[in-house]
């Protein structure tokens, strides 16, 4: 099974096919819903797609990690990490379940 990666280009192509808007106002288009997703996050809000999930920053405290080939302890300074968390429709999706839990293999082999 060969996993694909999903490129800025590939949803700027998916836009401009499924949408109707020209290819350069697809990329346009695209690349301002990243830039409104990354601006909140850098500002610490959570963004909330609906049947999608969510993109959450955390704060992380320092702590004492080990340098697994040393065994020396090092600090881990404080940081801000971001986590996805994917809605319930989304994980039923992925999964292949319709939304009362039945797997639905029609889109099987």
């Amino acid at each position: 099974m060969t996993v694909k990666t999903v490129t800025r280009a590939d949803l700027c192509e998916a836009v401009y096919q499924k949408v109707g808007l020209s290819r350069t106002e697809s990329a346009t288009l695209v690349e301002q819903v990243l830039k409104e997703i990354t601006d909140c996050l850098e500002r610490g809000e959570t963004v909330k797609l609906s049947s999608f999930g969510s993109f959450v920053v955390r704060k992380k405290g320092e702590r004492i990690g080990r340098n697994p080939k040393t065994g020396k302890e090092v600090p881990i300074s404080p940081r801000r990490v971001m986590v996805f968390k994917p809605s319930a429709i989304l994980k039923q999706r992925i999964n292949g379940e319709s939304e009362n839990g039945v797997v639905d293999d029609t889109d099987s082999h």
